[in-house]
């Protein structure tokens, strides 16, 4: 009787969180470009302007991290995307055309639309990066990908996740939206990934249901990230990567590089999708050097960890 009794508070207790979850959603307001801006912070006064965004379920926080000498060469634009961090988090599909609607506005607004900035991002944001370079090419002069995940399909996706951990397994099944919409129960430290730093994850919690099945399903799952590269293949591309990178496996973004015709591929021999997180420095140094030195870089530069 009292197994029974628990497992009905708790099958209510999971029923009553994903009902206020949906309920949150219904009581926002649909998503207008033209009254929905994004978060975002200016950081550094260098001379080179470069855009960052972040991945899925991420924020603008990311990127801060050994930001010292960076900063001294460049002027950073961080952006929350819509749906994360402290940005607006409206009734929407989060499709990859409402992101960059909403990232154009601040770009416009700030100055970093002029042709001499560099648009760059992480995992998702990487993806998006790619497709702003491609619909406003007359904006940067440069696209850099950290960690871009590229699949051939849906089924690979889920056959590469198949092999994470048990909540990474569930997150991105056919149940992710449920399983989002009681995202509170999980975001406890219990279920804190190990690659990701204490304050990163406690921004992972400020996404709804929406923004991360919507991001998930529309922007990861269903860009075509080799029709966008074709389109702007005489661009200077820079791709940074893990070699143990299982979320967003090394080989597939190396397929990606070779359809641009001036593209470095540089890697970090231990990192994995978050590999930023530990080796900030490194790639701050790598974006430096691609931006301002004078020095040409190998195709392929592994970062050796002695």
């Amino acid at each position: 009787m009292i197994l029974l009794l628990i497992s009905i508070l708790f099958i209510f207790s999971i029923v009553a969180i994903a009902s206020y979850q949906h309920y949150k959603i219904g009581t926002q307001p649909t998503y207008d470009a033209n009254e929905t801006f994004l978060n975002y912070e200016k950081v550094g006064d260098g001379d080179n302007k470069i855009v960052l965004l972040h991945g899925l379920t991420g924020s603008l926080n990311y990127w801060k991290r050994e930001l010292e000498s960076i900063t001294k060469t460049h002027s950073l634009l961080l952006i929350d995307l819509l749906g994360f961090g402290d940005s607006p988090k409206p009734k929407s599909e989060y499709t990859l055309s409402i992101q960059l609607t909403a990232i154009e506005l601040i770009l416009k607004k700030e100055g970093f639309n002029d042709g001499k900035t560099i648009i760059a991002g992480h995992s998702m944001g990487a993806m998006i990066s790619l497709a702003l370079l491609e619909k406003q090419p007359t904006w940067f002069k440069a696209g850099i990908f950290i960690s871009i995940p590229v699949y051939k399909s849906a089924d690979e996706f889920k056959k590469i996740m198949s092999s994470h951990s048990f909540v990474d397994r569930i997150s991105t099944s056919k149940f992710s939206k449920y399983i989002c919409m009681i995202h509170p129960i999980f975001m406890s430290r219990t279920f804190k990934p190990d690659n990701l730093t204490d304050d990163v994850y406690e921004d992972v919690k400020k996404h709804h249901w929406q923004s991360y099945y919507y991001s998930l399903t529309e922007v990861i799952l269903k860009t075509d990230v080799y029709t966008i590269a074709r389109k702007i293949r005489d661009k200077d591309v820079l791709f940074i990567h893990g070699e143990k990178d299982t979320t967003a496996p090394l080989e597939n973004a190396l397929k990606l590089s070779r359809e641009f015709t001036n593209a470095q591929i540089i890697t970090s021999s231990e990192g994995d999708h978050q590999f930023f997180l530990k080796e900030a420095e490194f790639v701050w140094n790598t974006v430096q050097d691609f931006t301002i030195s004078e020095k040409k870089l190998q195709k392929t530069i592994s970062n050796e960890h002695e």
